[in-house]
């Protein structure tokens, strides 16, 4: 037997199954936030399993994503043939 088909069968009326089913969501969502909660509480800032996939992209000489149009960088230009001014 499913347990869809008990827990219907425990409920003996539709009120019953609802408050079940929201009962279960409001479980679930404490344990997700929970989750969450003890995930943020070891470092400020950036997790130390960032800090070791980030070495090892160093390590590895991965290249980075880089903004073209950061402070300092020459402005990228359209490919085509130059203007006649």
């Amino acid at each position: 037997m499913s347990a869809f088909a008990q827990l219907t069968v425990l409920a003996g009326r539709p009120a019953d199954l609802l408050a079940g089913a929201a009962f279960t969501a409001l479980v679930l969502l404490a344990v997700v936030l929970a989750a969450r909660v003890h995930d943020r509480a070891g470092a400020p800032g950036a997790g130390p399993r960032w800090a070791g996939l980030r070495a090892r992209s160093r390590s590895r000489r991965m290249p980075r994503q880089i903004d073209p149009d950061a402070a300092g960088r020459p402005r990228p230009r359209a490919p085509g043939h130059p203007s006649a001014a």
